[in-house]
């Protein structure tokens, strides 16, 4: 099964052949991905402006279908339809089975609550504070690799238990000495790097679906 989810990665470099670089990283944070996911944890993602909306949309992917279809557990529909026959019929219809995922780029009232309170630069970092539990990760994604709210979140988490993961530029960076894992897209301009990361995480969505809700999962 591995073998045809690796295929995912081989895929993307065909496409994107500047993205070999890139391959053992993507990788190594897959593996991390799918551990957190095999242990029931979850996955925290932040960023800056465009990396901001890439938090938002890596969110979008995990907590519903992406390429394949979710339906829920057989047990899980059969659960609701107990509690309530006519509710639960619509529900074990429609609802799609999710990978736990969080973006801290949003929570308007909490985030400007903070922020005026507190030390702005912190918040991704106080959301970690309260989401984070050991065994999730975080997902850290910086062009530069230097966003010091990013930076501040990384440390946070480490300090948790969680592991860390970046996604960056190809410029040496402070994220990548704190990472577990850095994956640097060899560009160095700002909406280039962007480019190449939607690419990236969209591989890796592909591959975590595939692995817990592919015709041979055992989830």
């Amino acid at each position: 099964m591995e073998q045809n989810i690796n295929i995912h990665i081989e895929n993307l470099i065909s496409r994107y052949p500047a993205l070999a670089c890139c391959k053992e990283t993507i990788q190594t944070a897959y593996d991390i991905l799918k551990q957190a996911y095999t242990e029931k944890r979850k996955l925290l993602v932040c960023g800056n402006g465009g990396s901001a909306s890439d938090s938002e949309h890596i969110v979008g992917e995990l907590m519903k279908e992406f390429k394949l279809k979710r339906e829920v557990f057989k047990d899980q529909a059969e659960a609701m339809k107990r509690i309530d026959p006519e509710l639960g019929v619509v529900l074990a219809k429609h609802l799609q089975g999710a990978l736990p995922a969080i973006t801290l780029t949003g929570h308007s009232s909490l985030t400007t609550a903070f922020m005026n309170d507190s030390n702005p630069e912190l918040i991704f970092a106080q959301q970690v504070n309260g989401y984070g539990k050991a065994g999730d990760v975080l997902l850290g994604i910086s062009t530069s690799g230097n966003s010091h709210n990013v930076l501040y979140a990384a440390v946070t988490a480490k300090a948790k238990g969680l592991k860390v993961i970046g996604l960056t530029g190809q410029k040496d960076c402070r994220l990548a000495k704190l990472a577990d894992v850095c994956i640097q897209v060899p560009e160095t301009e700002t909406y280039k790097i962007q480019e190449l990361h939607l690419p990236v995480y969209h591989c890796l969505c592909m591959m975590l679906e595939e692995h817990f809700f592919g015709v041979n999962s055992n989830s």
